[in-house]
């Protein structure tokens, strides 16, 4: 059941300051792999699902940051967790 939306910002830090563009790219990547409903925005992406599933992948996002060459990795999230049912077309709805 799609019960949550996690909304998340990854900042990798990367060798001697090069661009993050690539690792997002990759982080975006491991979103669309799993499945999961997800919008792309400026500054964050949106995911729609069950709650432990996209914690599972955020931490599969936060591993690929490491296994590329990130020495750290901070994950800014929201998460608005709904047991009976929640959409990103609910919150939506009204602007489109």
């Amino acid at each position: 059941m799609t019960n949550s939306l996690i909304s998340i910002q990854i900042i990798p830090k990367t060798k001697n300051g090069e661009s993050v563009i690539p690792y997002v790219d990759e982080a975006i990547r491991v979103i669309q792999e799993s499945g999961v409903k997800f919008e792309v925005h400026p500054l964050e992406t949106t995911m729609e699902g069950d709650l432990q599933q996209l914690l599972q992948v955020i931490t599969k996002m936060n591993e690929r940051m490491i296994e590329m060459g990130s020495s750290n990795v901070i994950s800014q999230i929201k998460v608005l967790y709904q047991p009976s049912g929640i959409s990103m077309d609910q919150l939506t709805e009204k602007y489109r």
